[in-house]
């Protein structure tokens, strides 16, 4: 019987359906392109849509996965009230893992993504109609291929994943071109979008851009190359987690 991980299908017959299309349009990115590319049953996909990878689901009772769904959907339902007067039992229940069926939707309120994306209204679709500048569509377009190749949704050249992905990296060049296109931004983008539609994407990347990372991305700036030290300073939480080897638990935020 086929199990939902990570708001995707898998069995032991199958890597992957090709798109939840009930949830999101057609022109979405979210779901796979593994089986257009020829990856089919012979090569399995891991919890979190890498072909071959080692992550396993976990084996978590449905009752108690769907307990915690519902607490989740309670507080997004009511995200005002919970992030202004209980902001502490937020940050517990981010510690504890966020359900995957709810994570996209999870990063783009905590981020403040849907915030930005209310007062910008329109906004993205009228990037996404607009020719990109020359200049940063080529670079684009040439790093689309280096985007996690592994991963179901990014397997295939000019597949969902890769349209989208080119999607909001153009969008952002627009969108701030001051700043342009830093190849960084890439993956980080790719990453979103195996969460949430493009528009999310969109302006999660924005904020994490502008509010989380302001200028980290801008050219000409000289980046930590201790990385390790640059985490621990920007979250203790996740540092720890990594050096204990733990990173099955930080992907779960």
């Amino acid at each position: 019987m086929a199990q939902q991980e990570n708001g995707r299908l898998s069995s032991e017959d199958t890597v992957s359906v090709m798109t939840l299309g009930s949830q999101f349009d057609e022109e979405s990115s979210f779901g796979s392109d593994s089986e257009i590319n020829g990856f089919t049953s012979s090569r399995q996909t891991d919890k979190y849509g890498f072909i071959g990878g080692a992550q396993k689901a976990q084996e978590v009772p449905l009752e108690v996965l769907r307990h915690r769904e519902a607490k989740w959907l309670d507080m997004l339902n009511h995200w005002d009230k919970w992030i202004s007067k209980r902001f502490k039992k937020v940050r517990l229940r981010c510690q504890k893992g966020i359900p995957p069926s709810l994570r996209g939707r999870a990063w783009l309120y905590l981020s403040g993504g849907k915030v930005k994306r209310e007062q910008n209204s329109g906004k993205f679709k009228e990037l996404d109609s607009l020719d990109g500048d020359p200049k940063w569509v080529d670079v684009i377009e040439r790093d689309l291929h280096r985007q996690f190749p592994f991963h179901e949704m990014f397997v295939s050249r000019g597949g969902h994943g890769q349209q989208d992905l080119f999607r909001v990296l153009k969008a952002y060049t627009l969108y701030r071109p001051d700043e342009g296109y830093c190849q960084a931004q890439a993956p980080i983008a790719a990453v979103l979008l195996m969460h949430m539609p493009a528009e999310d994407a969109f302006w999660g990347l924005v904020q994490i851009c502008e509010k989380y990372l302001p200028g980290y991305y801008s050219a000409g700036l000289v980046r930590p190359l201790n990385v390790t030290c640059y985490m621990r300073n920007k979250c203790n939480y996740l540092t720890n987690l990594i050096q204990k080897g733990e990173t099955g638990s930080a992907c779960e935020i």
